[in-house]
């Protein structure tokens, strides 16, 4: 039972990752379309960038103190690119510079929701596969 409830615990916060990251991407489009100024649309992605940050490191280590080894090493890349990210000071938009960056955080954005939309396909199968196996 304690692992069907870390399987549920994991995927609401990987849904709750996908949807800060689909935030932030509505952001950057409404920007790229003109329809938000750029310190409005810059502050309101800064404001979420550290909250998924937290997310991803609290899902990373619900992997490793249940045991879901083979999903902890799946989280391990995406995890050590937010850090180094927020190590370097690169995770704030600049917002003298969010037209020059727009295309490239949006690819890094689209980047990330394609990743975090395998680890939840893999973490519902196991959910699914832990809830037969009861």
């Amino acid at each position: 039972m304690v692992d069907l409830f870390a399987w549920l615990l994991s995927f609401f916060l990987l849904v709750a990752i996908l949807g800060l990251l689909l935030y932030q991407l509505m952001c950057l489009a409404d920007l790229e379309y003109d329809y938000i100024n750029p310190y409005d649309s810059a502050s309101r992605i800064n404001k979420v960038v550290v909250p998924s940050f937290i997310a991803e490191g609290m899902l990373c280590i619900l992997h490793l103190i249940v045991g879901h080894w083979f999903m902890c090493l799946l989280c391990l890349p995406y995890l050590y690119y937010n850090f180094k990210v927020y190590t370097r000071g690169r995770h704030l938009l600049d917002v003298t510079e969010i037209f020059n960056q727009l295309p490239w955080e949006k690819k890094i954005r689209l980047y990330k929701l394609g990743y975090l939309v395998l680890l939840l396909a893999v973490s519902i199968t196991w959910m699914v596969w832990t809830i037969v196996d009861d």
